[in-house]
């Protein structure tokens, strides 16, 4: 029988506000997140399950004051681990460390380029801070890719983004519909034509 690759959402707690954020999460503390204790005992039965994937997101999973050892411990289980980060606190060194530690793959959000993607991240610079992770994984040797939630905002702007992600040599796009919920309830969900629209221009290019 097939097994499950796991999504966990390590914290609720995150470095940004996104405007189309499913989990309504920013930068506070939030009730009930499991202790160390409980992360290892998570992390041990997926392991004897021998899940074929493991991959951590939030919330910001970067954020979380235990996430350096958790990627060491997972890796060490031998989980095939992935990280879905807005990848603005992604350092040189993290990039590196994630290399020596076997992470399978980092997958960063983007929305789109400069202010546009600022203002969908609620914090300027957020832009600026997620090519400089896209480029310390580049330089580390550790593969990578982009993520991206279409939303009416931002289909306009998808040939911009689609030269941005040729410019930066980025290996891997994945392209996701929003999930109306949390603060992304708020955002209109791309109707037929725009979605058209967007497959369209993507098949194109």
């Amino acid at each position: 029988a097939r097994k499950p690759i796991v999504v966990w959402n390590i914290t609720r707690t995150c470095n940004l506000r996104c405007i189309h954020c499913y989990s309504d999460s920013e930068a506070m503390n939030y009730p009930g997140e499991l202790t160390w204790e409980q992360m290892e005992s998570v992390m041990d039965d997926l392991a004897a399950y021998q899940v074929p994937g493991l991959l951590l997101s939030g919330g910001e999973p970067l954020v979380h004051p235990r996430f350096d050892d958790l990627i060491a411990y997972a890796t060490g289980k031998g989980l095939r681990l992935t990280i879905s980060t807005n990848g603005t606190r992604i350092t040189a060194e993290r990039a590196r460390r994630f290399k020596e530690l076997g992470v399978a793959y980092v997958g960063i959000s983007l929305d789109s380029i400069g202010e546009i993607h600022d203002h969908f991240r609620g914090r300027a610079g957020a832009f600026d801070d997620a090519v400089r992770g896209f480029r310390f994984c580049h330089e580390a040797g550790q593969k990578t890719g982009l993520r991206l939630t279409l939303t009416r905002h931002n289909v306009e702007n998808l040939e911009e983004i689609l030269d941005f992600v040729e410019r930066e040599n980025i290996q891997r796009t994945c392209f996701y519909h929003l999930v109306p919920a949390g603060r992304g309830s708020s955002l209109q969900v791309l109707g037929p034509d725009l979605s058209r629209r967007a497959l369209d221009t993507l098949i194109e290019r």
